[in-house]
């Protein structure tokens, strides 16, 4: 069997951890094996439809490095790839069950079906169609389109037994048939349901494998019951476990949960998502944390994918994210840190930007946080930090320490690491002071900071005549405020 899998997004919204994590499960199961992994548009349901979602899907996709073999913008085969450019094809095939007799015309308005599921609510029945319309007299049929009432087409469906799903996942599940009742297949519009379309789909798309969320699990027997009055084969499914926050409850923005383009533009690195999200539900055979995409495809099968809800974390992942700072190739991170630094206000050479990327992405977790956490080097307008002002600038003697600091600085010509530690270790054992008395106040009068690099690290960044520029700048507001004081 050659191996086809599709995701199919609704263009509602933009491309969450969820729908990201089903991709990238299909992604890998198709390359795995050597397959197809197309991707379909699921927009039929105009009134839902975000204008600029599926671009936003699609850039998604491109920023992650999922690419699909089928699908909008490169086309192939078996398209269209949007679902609602596939109409006439949706009714072709419901014209198929009209002529086996599979369906009939449902003539029941909104108003009573909701009124007859409440009652079979407070009867404590399952709240399925009754099945009314299934043997109406042409008389009836006639009163109905008399009165104006546009029909919906239902499927026969068994009254008793079971559907059986046998997932690749969850194994054989069964579901009561007397639970589903004839559900409607074509809309009174004319437009198919979700359940319908997305059968004709998959099997027109040669579709093998169906993996996607527990939640579609109940929509399952129903597809399989079309397959059957279709006479199609049907394709093999799993349902990949869900996502939950992790108090166990439904996963929301409030628990960290944003779109992968929220992650992309807070500075998190495609490698580090999709590691993680690969994670969410599937553990590899090796137990390894840490994976490449080529990697992930060797090792990924349905076997080793959980049945159990998967609990998100976005600490874990901004951890993870750190990680893939410190460890992946310095000029890769650069060019990916770009353009974080242009929008704080860089406007150095990449040279400098690699001194700076080289030095401080042992502390940061984001490309944004990044930027932030080193926007000193390239500004030197900053205020300094009020709980280390009233530490380290607490007392007037430290105009006298960071004087005898500038002085040093000022006597260094070879203004390097070696040389700049040198002399400050000399001010420190000639005034006969702590380490911190003149390097805490020193970084703060720098950076406007009390953490960062190494201070050398940082004065040999600036270099000699932005550092003395800086020490005079706190000099300065630090006689201006004692004086004030007296």
């Amino acid at each position: 069997m050659t191996v086809r899998v599709r995701f199919a997004p609704s263009p509602t919204g933009y491309l969450h951890i969820g729908g990201a994590r089903t991709a990238l499960f299909n992604w890998l199961f198709a390359r795995h094996h050597g397959g197809k992994f197309i991707l379909r548009i699921e927009d039929t349901d105009a009134e839902r439809t975000v204008e600029d979602s599926v671009s936003q899907i699609l850039e998604s996709f491109r920023w992650l490095g999922l690419d699909w073999d089928e699908g909008p913008l490169i086309g192939g085969p078996c398209g269209p790839y949007f679902q609602s450019q596939r109409r006439e094809i949706h009714r072709e095939f419901a014209d198929r069950l009209v002529q086996s007799c599979a369906v009939y015309r449902c003539y029941c308005t909104p108003e009573e079906l909701a009124a007859r599921r409440e009652s079979a609510r407070k009867e404590g029945l399952p709240p399925r169609y009754d099945g009314r319309c299934r043997y109406l007299t042409r008389e009836e049929i006639s009163q109905f389109e008399r009165e104006g009432r546009r029909p919906v087409l239902r499927l026969r469906t068994p009254d008793e037994g079971a559907t059986v799903v046998s997932d690749l996942i969850h194994g054989d599940v069964a579901f009561d048939n007397l639970t589903i009742g004839d559900f409607v297949v074509l809309k009174s519009d004319g437009l198919p349901v979700y359940n319908f379309a997305c059968v004709v789909d998959d099997h027109l798309m040669g579709i093998s494998h169906v993996i996607r969320a527990d939640e579609h699990l109940s929509n399952t027997p129903r597809q399989i019951m079309l397959y059957n009055a279709l006479r199609l084969p049907v394709p093999k499914f799993a349902h990949v476990p869900m996502i939950l926050a992790p108090d166990r409850t439904k996963l929301s923005k409030r628990h960290g949960a944003i779109s992968v383009g929220e992650f992309q533009a807070e500075g998190y690195l495609p490698e580090a998502l999709l590691n993680y999200l690969a994670l969410l539900g599937w553990s590899p055979e090796s137990g390894s944390e840490f994976m490449d995409k080529d990697e992930m495809i060797r090792q990924f099968s349905l076997e080793r994918v959980s049945k159990t809800p998967a609990i998100y974390d976005i600490q874990k992942i901004t951890w993870m994210n750190g990680h893939y700072l410190r460890e992946m190739n310095l000029d890769v991170i650069v060019e990916r840190a770009l353009p974080y630094y242009r929008s704080a206000g860089f406007q150095g050479s990449l040279m400098d930007l690699r001194k700076i990327v080289a030095v401080l992405r042992d502390r940061a977790k984001t490309l944004a946080e990044l930027a932030e956490a080193s926007s000193y080097f390239f500004s030197g307008v900053f205020s300094y930090d009020e709980k280390g002002e009233r530490k380290h600038f607490g007392s007037s003697d430290v105009i006298r320490i960071l004087r005898a600091g500038r002085k040093a600085l000022s006597g260094v010509d070879n203004f390097d690491l070696e040389n700049t530690e040198r002399a400050y270790r000399e001010v420190i054992d000639r005034l006969q002071i702590s380490g911190g008395a003149l390097i805490h106040p020193t970084r703060l009068a720098l950076t406007g900071r009390t953490v960062g690099p190494g201070l050398f690290d940082i004065m040999v960044l600036l270099g000699k005549e932005e550092t003395i520029r800086r020490l005079d700048r706190a000099i300065e507001y630090l006689e201006s405020r004692y004086n004030n004081e007296t």
